[in-house]
């Protein structure tokens, strides 16, 4: 499936939980065919609970559904949630499932998804996890975030993608067998034009990190972004750097108000770097934000699962789109806008207190380390992960029947 830019497909931005669960569960609803649903977290809360009756509905009346979760991600549910779904028929994936007593240290080389296809005809893909703190109600620590709704011909191809994913073929191909599926024509839907761009382990580990230097190194005008996780490597701050300083307008959006303090630690070594170049920094102070999003002049936008940090660029199984639509561009600039005039403080560089002396050594430290991170993770362990399924008869992930290149479940 090599990654080409596919016209006439409509995009719709979805932000927060509010207007994507809805748009989730009734895309559901209506489908009569098949559901393919990845995501790296589901809870057994409000969200969980809602899109376990969701499915359950869809699989009594005749749709196949395959719900593929990370092992890393989603931990706990119970026996009796995961017995519910297949005892109807339902298709329940664990992704590199591993031991209660290693859970919280195997972190490396998750599915960090977040996929939706129904009847090959609707897609989603975004950052937006199965859990309900991507609802304003949850209070102070709900996470603002985004994904997409398509349609059109991409939605062939993100379908043929997750198609082959269930047989792990994206995951680490076998010798002699083909890689990816054959996507089906869709009629046109829109004006916009689309790529599916994807991180893995094997053959595509820097796609979605060239899509981004790519049209910043393009960039005549402006470059948004808003990232939860940003800690990229030396070569993407080099093109963000040397695009504000050609005059490009460069606003880099992060956390404020992180869900983890290392985040921002880390993020926050960067500021001067970024800074004295030209490169706007604005903390979203409201909440965590768990955004990855960007725009670039008036048509290109991304929108996905993918952080610009060592995780996301180097290790996680990630998924992207990337639009060229004006109008698109239009509506998450608006958005984005949005948060950086209501809910962000700017940063200035003159802030910034520190020891001049230190700023140098932590400099100096930081250029070689954003240089070499990328290699050095390569070096851990790249084992092929595993994709298994949940045996209808135990129905707990400490109980998981492998499933080879041919589906076990039925």
């Amino acid at each position: 499936m090599k990654q080409h830019w596919t016209g006439g497909n409509s995009f719709e931005l979805l932000e927060n939980g509010e207007q994507f669960f809805p748009s989730v569960f009734d895309a559901i609803a209506q489908a009569r065919k098949e559901i393919l649903l990845e995501t790296f977290i589901l809870y057994d809360d409000k969200v969980g609970r809602a899109l376990h009756a969701a499915l359950i509905a869809a699989a009594q009346r005749g749709v196949q559904v395959d719900l593929t979760m990370d092992g890393w991600g989603s931990p706990g549910l119970s026996k009796e949630f995961l017995s519910a779904m297949t005892s109807v028929g339902i298709c329940v994936h664990v992704f590199d499932p591993v031991p209660g007593f290693m859970r919280r240290l195997n972190l490396f080389r998750r599915l960090h998804r977040k996929i939706v296809v129904i009847d090959g005809a609707i897609a989603f893909v975004g950052g937006i996890n199965f859990s309900a703190d991507h609802l304003l109600d949850f209070g102070p620590q709900a996470k603002q975030d985004y994904s997409v709704r398509a349609r059109g011909p991409i939605v062939g191809e993100i379908h043929a993608f997750a198609r082959a994913a269930l047989q792990g073929r994206n995951v680490r191909p076998r010798r002699g067998r083909r890689a990816e599926t054959q996507a089906p024509h869709l009629p046109k839907a829109g004006d916009a034009e689309a790529i599916f761009v994807w991180r893995d382990n094997h053959r595509h580990t820097r796609d979605i990190e060239r899509q981004y230097r790519v049209a910043i190194r393009l960039a005549k005008q402006r470059v948004t972004i808003a990232n939860a996780y940003f800690f990229p490597g030396y070569a993407f701050l080099r093109d963000l750097r040397k695009a504000a300083r050609r005059g490009v307008k460069v606003a880099l959006i992060l956390q404020g108000n992180p869900d983890m303090a290392i985040v921002q630690v880390a993020a926050g070594m960067l500021y001067h770097h970024l800074l004295s170049a030209g490169v706007e920094i604005h903390e979203y102070c409201e909440r965590p934000l768990h955004g990855k999003v960007a725009v670039v002049d008036d048509e290109w936008a991304t929108v996905g699962s993918s952080n610009l940090d060592p995780l996301s660029l180097s290790l996680n199984l990630e998924a992207n789109v990337i639009i060229r639509e004006r109008a698109f561009n239009a509506r998450l600039s608006q958005a984005l806008q949005g948060l950086m005039q209501e809910g962000c403080k700017q940063i200035n560089i003159l802030e910034l207190k520190e020891a001049g002396w230190w700023r140098v050594l932590r400099g100096y430290l930081l250029f070689h380390l954003l240089r070499r991170y990328p290699a050095w993770l390569g070096w851990l362990p790249a084992h092929a992960p595993r994709l298994e399924s949940v045996a209808e008869e135990t129905a707990g992930v400490d109980k998981l029947a492998e499933t080879d290149s041919e589906r076990a479940c039925p």
